[in-house]
């Protein structure tokens, strides 16, 4: 759980040196900013530059336009709310979420992995959960919310069992449920899998 505003900015910004990467680089990438700054906070990143950022967040990728949005949102949460987002989480849920997606660089997954850290009921949806909920038939299309209802309609209503599940999933997909060559041998859902039984289960037939 989140204890403070700067643990809600810390989040906001490892989520965004983990877009479109793999762990590894995300955490060398991290580990390489706190070496510049001590304490990541919308002061001390807005204080080091653009420059400066994009060098430490390099092994992430696409480190120029990483650093151009941590920059643009620190700048945003000094100056609309003083650096500080610890009211956040005594929002309700709705409005925590309008608030958050209002932010640069902060979409729907962002949004919704921050709520369900700080205790609120809502589930996230990334690529991998996107591409199992198609393949499995628990959602008929690409659709955000269609997806997350679908997951919140079958696990019990708790954030911590949303999270947990979440956390699996995005595993499931990178080791097994995999967007090129899944291994469909080792999974135990293919019986049930339209993937498998509309596509793998012919070809291997």
């Amino acid at each position: 759980m989140f204890r403070s505003g700067n643990d809600i900015f810390k989040a906001l910004v490892v989520t965004i040196l983990t877009q479109n990467t793999n762990d590894k680089n995300a955490l060398r990438a991290y580990e390489n900013l706190t070496k510049v700054v001590s304490d990541i906070t919308p002061e001390k990143l807005v204080s080091i530059g653009e420059d400066a950022l994009a060098n430490a967040i390099r092994p992430a990728g696409m480190y120029r336009v990483r650093a151009r949005k941590i920059i643009e949102l620190s700048k945003v949460v000094l100056e609309k709310y003083g650096g500080n987002l610890v009211w956040i989480k005594d929002l309700p849920l709705d409005d925590a979420r309008k608030a958050l997606l209002e932010l640069p660089g902060v979409g729907e997954k962002t949004a919704d992995v921050i709520l369900v850290n700080l205790g609120k009921l809502t589930f996230p949806v990334d690529t991998h959960i996107t591409r199992i909920s198609l393949r499995l038939g628990i959602a008929r299309s690409r659709n955000y919310r269609e997806i997350q209802r679908a997951w919140m309609s079958i696990l019990t209503p708790d954030p911590s069992r949303y999270l947990e599940i979440h956390l699996k999933l995005i595993q499931f997909g990178r080791d097994v449920c995999r967007a090129r060559n899944p291994r469909c041998d080792v999974c135990g859902f293919k019986e049930v899998c339209n993937y498998y039984i509309n596509v793998k289960g012919r070809v291997n037939q």
